[in-house]
């Protein structure tokens, strides 16, 4: 169902799970312990999750999976308030987004064919997205089955288009070629040659940089959302000393560019 691979310092994560590439809770437990095992393995710098079968990233999450989910819970003759409730604490799903979303380490979607809903939810944790050229979509459409984002999208896509543009996308059901997500924002770049390649050259380039300053510069942009501005400020200028403090490859790095008299490039 995934397939895993390294390019150097690059871990390569690739969905197939055929025939249709959906999304859906086996693989979600599976891709879990991948990505929880590539956070602990020092070897890897950057994480890169594509597609393995063809013009498809993730299609979407299995919506007769959805179906089943509604159907076991009405049968269980809880109170909808109850189950409000239980909603709210953690599920499989949103432990592996939030994992990902949260990991230490560079993300990086290479996204090669189709890749919406769940999919594309998934593609919104990483920390950047590619998508390649090709007759695919991007986006969340899930209004048009009756149903709304429910795996972060609502929370996710308006951080990263903002709340018009979000608005539209999702009230619509609006999804995109490549070309197009790229000019909306919903990614990073359209890639007219290989995806995959440039994301690993991009990984590799990110592989470059000390681990502990992206760390902290991932967890202090994603934080700004969270924090009115000067907690930020703070917050930002304790991670800044604390880097100066005990992380001596930053500490040697820079003592280094002083003694070559370079430029930063």
């Amino acid at each position: 169902m995934i397939m895993m691979s390294d390019d150097g310092p690059v871990a390569i994560v690739t969905f197939e799970n055929p025939p249709m590439g959906y999304m859906n809770l086996e693989m979600v437990k599976e891709l879990d312990r991948i990505v929880a095992a590539h956070e602990t393995d020092d070897n890897v710098r950057a994480i890169v999750f594509t597609g393995g079968l063809p013009n498809v990233f993730i299609r979407h999450y299995d919506v007769a999976e959805i179906v089943a989910a509604g159907d076991f819970v009405q049968s269980t003759g809880r109170s909808v308030d109850d189950i409000v409730a239980s909603a709210k604490a953690e599920t499989d799903i949103s432990n592996l987004f939030n994992r990902v979303d949260q990991c230490a380490k560079p993300t990086i979607a290479a996204i090669n064919g189709m890749c919406m809903g769940g999919g594309y939810e998934f593609a919104l944790c990483c920390d950047i997205r590619l998508a390649g050229a090709g007759d695919y979509t991007i986006g969340l459409p899930e209004t048009n089955v009756g149903i709304f984002p429910g795996a972060g999208g609502t929370q996710r896509l308006p951080r990263v288009v903002g709340e018009a543009r979000a608005l539209e996308m999702i009230l619509c059901g609006r999804v995109a070629d490549p070309r197009e997500a790229a000019e909306l924002g919903l990614v990073h770049e359209h890639i007219s040659g290989d995806v995959l390649a440039a994301a690993v050259a991009l990984g590799k380039e990110l592989a470059q940089k000390t681990p502990r300053s992206l760390a902290a510069a991932k967890q202090l942009v994603k934080g700004a959302t969270q924090f009115p501005l000067a907690e930020g400020l703070a917050n930002e200028r304790a991670e800044f000393m604390r880097l100066l403090a005990d992380d001596e490859e930053a500490m040697q790095r820079m003592r280094d560019f002083v003694s070559g008299g370079g430029e930063i490039a």
